[in-house]
């Protein structure tokens, strides 16, 4: 059976890779297109994505202080944050892969629901911030549809990529 560390290793890899082909479906044009006026436009989207891969690499490297937690500003262009995402997710992966299993089960302080800050597995939180990647991979997946893009098979057949 494979290890924690292994099983978060695995389902990041998959995830990227189905991650990645959004990126590169989506038009550079869109980068701006926001569904709504409170919605972050798409260039945005990407970059949130790099921010949870920042704070899972804080997590693994023992760097996280929620107490001094900020966000870089968004790049100017589309170009820019989708390369930021390789570098971010890069990265993280390299990182995850030479730490040591045992610290997955180490406990650093997070959100443990609103305004409350709690011991967390570091495991735990690295997949919660994955989860999230995902949810906003399926906002992502919005966007496409409405750039008037393909949008790619996820976890199976898509509108635009049926298994048939």
């Amino acid at each position: 059976m494979a290890s924690e560390k292994q099983q978060y290793i695995g389902a990041l890899k998959d995830e990227l890779a189905r991650t990645k082909r959004f990126l590169n479906a989506f038009p550079s044009s869109a980068s701006e297109l926001k569904p709504h006026p409170t919605s972050q436009a798409a260039r945005e989207l990407v970059h949130t994505l790099c921010a949870e891969a920042m704070i899972s690499t804080k997590v693994l490297d023992g760097s996280l202080d929620m107490s001094k937690l900020s966000f870089p500003k968004a790049p100017a262009t589309w170009d820019e944050a989708v390369k930021n995402f390789h570098d971010s997710y890069d990265a993280l992966l390299a990182l995850a892969e030479k730490t040591p299993e045992s610290d997955f089960a180490q406990t650093t302080p997070f959100m443990t629901g609103p305004k409350q800050i709690g011991p967390m597995p570091k495991g735990d939180i690295v997949r919660f911030m994955l989860s999230d990647h995902i949810h906003h991979r399926g906002q992502l997946s919005v966007y496409l549809r409405m750039s008037g893009s393909k949008v790619p098979s996820i976890y199976g057949p898509s509108k635009d990529e049926p298994w048939s």
